[in-house]
């Protein structure tokens, strides 16, 4: 399918402020220059989740666009080290909070630190670089904060105007090692591509058109909306999940994997989130390796590792600029010098190498909203969910979905255990969840669906409506990623766990259709 012609991106524009409960305090640094948090170290992953949290987190007015925005020189530091913020506003003064994501007793947020009252001012419009149609903010910084004492984590840093106006700008603090730990893998190559600030992502430009989008976008500008929808929508709600079970957490994101896979070595699993579409070559290779090494891989989302970029300098420094050519990647300056680094979807020419010799699963297409129907109920991954074969959850499976195919690059001995019918621009097709091991140990599971994680919240006030999915399939999914962060927690999962039985071919044959 042609995922290019879709309309524009309303379909995955959605609400991501959640009321949450708790108390939290912070201290306060200097009014602007060097603002440093709270003396007192890093708390170990597993004390962290039983401090108090705040409800205090979500932001309660976004005001228009010129009212405050900001965006940080790097996607993540390591333990105590500095990033600089810029910031535009139009109120004379605002403040910045730093709360890092997990569970604290439901609060889902923990107030690390605060600075005081820092002046404002606002800078200069954007620029754009007309041979990619990159848009860049450029701006001058505006204060530089130390990360002393914050855990290791995800984090959102809200921007407080005196206006009363608010922005997110989201942000990792970094492990440097995951050995014997969970990693988490946030996707910020993927909420760049779709970032519209400045009029222009890697969908579409002016007037909103695929034809004027952007072939490379850049981190030196701020993110649009509420500043964090992607994470917000994608991303935090298995990071409250995985929080709460008290397993070792590690936490890193695509962008460094890229860079740097020591985090990987050792690892009993690395999680992908909830729509991790943008990757690296280096990143997709140092994955590959992990789980040949014996590293469990949990793809949470639907149309992972589509995209092939390439991460170039920017104004801040290294790797600050996403390129992407895709559909017209024939105009790629390495098309003729570096072919393997062409940015077409991995799946085509001139490096073609299919998601799907990774994750198990092939991205087909968009949009669909369908039931998720389980086909192997006593499955491991299903314990205690109390499901039977053939029982399905409505809205489940979408806006997008997977689907095993035998007749491209899959794991030899795969298992489906959800199979679920649906339609997508008239075609009849499956969305399958799959699981396979490879002889390292490891286990890959894929859920098929890029509706998983939001799921997990299902039912509740949060995140808007979540497609009209209820609490039933919010209980099914908790606990079908419980029983998955468990297991691979300990290791190597054939270890652990029964073999997969290989029964795609049963279900699809050889045939590249159904």
């Amino acid at each position: 399918m042609d995922r290019e012609q879709r309309p524009r991106l309303g379909r995955r524009h959605f609400l991501g402020a959640c009321a949450v409960i708790g108390a939290g305090g912070a201290g306060c640094a200097r009014d602007g220059g060097r603002h440093r948090p709270d003396a007192g170290g890093t708390q170990a992953p597993d004390g962290e989740r039983h401090l108090p949290g705040t409800s205090d987190w979500r932001i309660r007015s976004v005001g228009p666009p010129e009212a405050i925005a900001g965006y940080a020189d790097r996607v993540s530091v390591r333990p105590g080290e500095e990033f600089a913020l810029h910031v535009s506003t139009t109120a004379p003064r605002f403040t910045v909070s730093a709360f890092r994501i997990g569970w604290y007793g439901g609060a889902q947020a923990r107030l690390v630190w605060r600075s005081e009252r820092v002046p404002g001012r606002a800078q200069a419009s954007p620029r754009m670089l007309p041979d990619t149609r990159t848009v860049r903010a450029d701006w001058r910084p505006t204060l530089t904060v130390g990360t002393d004492g914050w855990p290791e984590g995800a984090y959102l840093l809200r921007l407080d105007a005196d206006s009363g106006h608010q922005r997110y700008v989201p942000f990792v603090v970094r492990s440097d090692r995951g050995a014997g730990r969970t990693v988490l893998m946030h996707a910020p190559a993927t909420w760049q591509a779709y970032n519209t600030w400045g009029g222009y992502s890697l969908y579409e430009g002016r007037g909103g058109a695929y034809a004027y989008r952007s072939l490379a976008v850049s981190f030196d500008r701020p993110y649009d909306r509420d500043g964090a929808e992607k994470f917000l929508v994608y991303e935090r709600a298995a990071v409250v999940l995985a929080e709460r079970l008290g397993i070792p957490l590690a936490y890193t994101t695509g962008v460094d994997l890229h860079r740097d896979p020591e985090v990987l070595h050792g690892a009993a699993a690395l999680i992908c989130l909830g729509h991790d579409e943008y990757w690296s070559p280096q990143q997709r290779r140092h994955v590959t390796r992990a789980r040949d090494a014996g590293t469990n891989l949990a793809f949470l989302g639907a149309n992972t590792c589509y995209r092939r970029i390439r991460l170039e300098p920017g104004e801040a420094g290294p790797e600050r600029t996403v390129v992407c050519y895709k559909t017209s990647h024939g105009a790629d300056p390495c098309i003729r010098s570096h072919p393997a680094l062409v940015t077409a979807d991995f799946r085509q020419p001139p490096a073609a190498d299919p998601e799907s010799a990774l994750t198990g699963v092939l991205y087909e297409g968009f949009p669909t909203d369908a039931p998720y129907v389980v086909h192997a109920a006593d499955h491991w991954l299903f314990e205690g969910t109390g499901v039977r074969r053939g029982d399905a959850f409505d809205h489940l499976v979408g806006v997008e979905y997977d689907r095993v195919t035998p007749s491209a690059p899959t794991p030899p001995r795969i298992e489906v255990v959800a199979h679920s019918p649906l339609r997508c621009r008239g075609r009849r097709s499956h969305s399958d969840s799959a699981y396979y091991t490879v002889p390292s140990g490891a286990g890959v599971f894929a859920t098929g669906t890029m509706r998983w994680v939001e799921s997990l919240m299902a039912g509740t006030r949060e995140n808007g409506r979540n497609h009209g999915m209820d609490a039933r399939t919010a209980a099914f999914t908790t606990r079908t990623t419980e029983n998955l962060l468990r297991a691979f927690a300990t290791g190597p999962a054939a270890r652990t766990r029964p073999r997969p039985r290989e029964n795609a071919r049963a279900l699809y044959g050889d045939r590249p259709d159904h």
